[in-house]
């Protein structure tokens, strides 16, 4: 099969587009024709070696964690999903060698949750790790509803847009983060957007007086400092983006595969309660320009890469 791979660590020039054998199928997992994944920024922080401490890489790496498309085949031990199904999944495994920017890949079920027809695959595979990433946050040390106010640090980003969206079907009120650029798109998500940088913190206050229930932090240094002085008495506070939360009070939250979790979303997006926006889409060829372009920071919503 055709895969994206890298042979060592570094930056997005080390990638190629290889012939690859096909990936072996487990008893608990099923074979997927990828039709779309997405870039994430731990993609390419795993490729520049970032996480070596953490993630053993068994060489060639195929990147990718996310994926949207058609079960082919099913292993022996499987009983959730038939060949034709499709699926959308956050494939994580212990260590980083088998990924998503393939043509194929064996993934093992509790990986994945069927996908929903409200979404193109492009838009599904955008969905997993960065809407379990919210969804685990929000339900988990956060534990957001009804009545709450929530403030999101970056807001319309890839997590952030989905956070805001879960959160307000969960009957939260949501004050986010963003360029001015991005206000209007946060306004249609139903949150009441603020500029950061200097100030940010009066221009919060004047929103919530009394502080906010809740502060999730996606984009860690000096928006996390600040957060503590922004939550009301009993507040919660979580960061994906900064270990430095703990010694804040608060809890540091690293996604998980979920199946469970990940049908909450789905059933969140048939309904209509959760949209993914897609900022670009790249051939399976043009993964390194995906994967440049994540690496800019500054993309409203998700990377895709169309596979077939």
């Amino acid at each position: 099969m055709k895969a994206i791979i890298y042979r060592t660590y570094g930056a997005p020039d080390v990638l190629e587009y290889a012939d690859v054998p096909n990936p072996k199928l487990g008893p608990d997992a099923v074979l997927v024709r990828v039709r779309a994944a997405a870039v994430n920024p731990v993609d390419w922080k795993i490729q520049a070696g970032y996480l070596d401490s953490a993630l053993d890489a068994v060489f060639p790496v195929v990147p990718g964690w996310d994926v949207a498309g058609v079960v082919e085949q099913v292993g022996v031990g499987v009983t959730e999903f038939a060949p034709g199904d499709e699926v959308m999944g956050y494939v994580r495994e212990d260590f980083v060698s088998r990924g998503t920017f393939a043509e194929y890949v064996a993934a093992p079920v509790r990986t994945l949750a069927r996908k929903p027809a409200a979404l193109t695959f492009e838009q599904a595979a955008g969905l997993p790790l960065a809407g379990l990433t919210a969804y685990q946050a929000l339900t988990g040390p956060l534990n957001v509803g009804e009545g709450d106010t929530l403030l999101v640090h970056a807001a319309a980003g890839g997590v952030g847009s989905l956070a805001v969206q879960i959160a307000r079907a969960l009957g939260v009120r949501v004050i986010g983060t963003a360029s001015e650029r991005n206000h209007d798109f946060l306004r249609s998500l139903g949150a009441e957007p603020v500029t950061y940088g200097d100030g940010l913190a009066d221009r919060v206050r004047a929103l919530a007086p009394g502080g906010v229930d809740a502060v999730l932090d996606l984009v860690g240094g000096d928006a996390l400092k600040i957060s503590p002085e922004l939550l009301a008495p009993g507040g919660r506070l979580a960061s994906i983006a900064d270990g430095a939360v703990v010694g804040l009070g608060g809890t540091y939250v690293f996604v998980r595969p979920d199946a469970a979790d990940l049908t909450a979303l789905a059933e969140l997006a048939e309904r209509g309660a959760l949209a993914v926006e897609v900022a670009a889409v790249f051939p399976l060829e043009q993964a390194a320009d995906a994967m440049r372009l994540s690496m800019e920071g500054h993309t409203r919503g998700k990377i895709a890469i169309s596979v077939g």
